[in-house]
């Protein structure tokens, strides 16, 4: 992969095309041409573009970090109400 190589990679559910402007040693920004944006500059990784990241663990991933952010608050609302329970 070298700048200005047009290249395809996933975006939602299906592909788009993008060039490439800058390389970096993780990264790579792309400017891909949307119906409302042309020209818009989109970073992934490097690893993702190669094809060494499988889908499924990257979506995996997503759904574990929200089942660990929303578990605490549970928590805290029934430690307060044993507080409030033991105050009367």
């Amino acid at each position: 992969m070298k700048v200005g190589d047009r290249i395809k990679f996933s975006f939602g559910e299906g592909e788009k095309e993008g060039l490439v402007v800058k390389i970096f040693p993780k990264k790579v920004h792309l400017q891909v041409d949307f119906p409302k944006q042309k020209g818009k500059l989109i970073i992934r990784s490097l690893a993702e573009l190669e094809g060494k990241i499988p889908q499924e663990k990257k979506k995996g991933k997503a759904k574990k970090e929200k089942k660990a952010k929303a578990a605490p608050s549970k928590e805290k609302k029934s430690e307060e109400k044993k507080g409030a329970e033991e105050r009367e």
